[in-house]
């Protein structure tokens, strides 16, 4: 198949390139710079912003498929921000996709889409948005996955994907953040409960937006639909944390601080760095003080049943790879 990606230099994009080319698809990748690893997979890279809906047309002209995983992501920034890289952007792909006669789109959405600032403990898809959004970019990316499914039809059949938490080898986002605040020595275990959340090795992710490409066709109650994608198996948030800061040769957090602290340090902050026009994330935010301190793991029993979906990799296999990928990393200092 002819295949773009939207956001082919990010993590999962870059990821579910190369499982594409190793499956013997024509990929493309669409992004705003250029990437060598483009280059030494001999795969068509072509640069430009999803606001630009003429660019965006042209990148999809005989596309037999699109996998949209470009995304503004993070907890800090304005909100036009967001919505113009995530809606209008999502907006840009979908027009084009109906204009060029695509009939494939799977979005790569997020399982934060519904969270309200409350646990989850085991909800499937039936799960409303929530009425207050915690964040831009999860009011955003929620704004997206309704477009992306309101746009399904017999001339675009759509999927949007609800992973939770990808992490694994490549990773640039969580596991260098984790290490990063781990070396300084002021990490905080926040509260005393041990919530379980839902996790995504990157395999695991790849191997849902492959599946969903099959069962697009195969199936025909797959299309139209979000999925939660996960490991399906919960661990202790904090857990995790540590078992990332352990592959990395640092110590387990040991030091907490209460919830209703950390609540009111994270709102001091994100006001003075308002006030202060500062666009570097804070360290901490209540955002995520709210993810680390409540549950969140979902069914995915609907992956299971109309995509085929099932996690190949287990969490302990993940943190073996990530071990040996930071010992490579080390030495080639390329995440530090």
């Amino acid at each position: 198949m002819n295949i773009l990606v939207t956001g082919g230099g990010g993590f999962i994009g870059g990821a579910l390139i190369k499982r594409l080319v190793n499956e013997g698809h024509n990929v493309a990748s669409f992004s705003r710079q250029a990437y060598p690893e483009h280059q030494h997979l001999g795969i068509e890279s072509i640069r430009g912003d999803l606001s630009d809906l003429d660019v965006v047309t042209k990148a999809c002209r005989g596309r037999d498929a699109v996998f949209h995983t470009a995304a503004k992501v993070g907890i800090w920034g304005t909100h036009d921000d967001f919505y113009q890289s995530n809606v209008i952007g999502t907006e840009n792909v979908i027009k084009a996709c109906l204009s060029q006669d695509v009939h494939h789109l799977i979005f790569t959405s997020s399982a934060s889409v519904i969270f309200g600032g409350n646990a989850i403990e085991g909800a499937d898809e039936s799960l409303p948005y929530p009425e207050q959004p915690q964040s831009s970019y999860t009011a955003t990316k929620a704004m997206a996955e309704q477009c992306i499914l309101k746009a399904n039809s017999s001339r675009l059949k759509t999927i949007s994907l609800r992973p939770h938490l990808v992490w694994g080898p490549g990773d640039n986002h969580i596991i260098p953040g984790i290490i990063a605040r781990g070396r300084t020595g002021k990490l905080r275990r926040i509260g005393t409960t041990s919530p379980l959340v839902d996790t995504t090795y990157i395999d695991n992710a790849v191997s849902a937006h492959i599946c969903a490409l099959s069962a697009i066709d195969q199936n025909t109650e797959a299309a139209g639909r979000a999925y939660f994608i996960s490991n399906a198996a919960p661990i202790v948030i904090w857990d995790f944390i540590n078992d990332i800061l352990n592959s990395a040769g640092i110590s387990s957090i040991k030091r907490t601080i209460p919830v209703r602290l950390a609540l009111t340090a994270a709102g001091a902050t994100e006001l003075l760095y308002k006030r202060m026009g500062i666009k570097k994330t804070p360290n901490l935010t209540r955002f995520t003080v709210k993810e680390l301190t409540t549950a969140h793991w979902f069914n995915i029993s609907a992956a299971k049943t109309r995509l085929g979906y099932a996690p190949t990799v287990s969490t302990r296999e993940g943190m073996k790879r990530v071990s040996a990928w930071l010992l490579t990393c080390k030495t080639k200092q390329e995440l530090f």
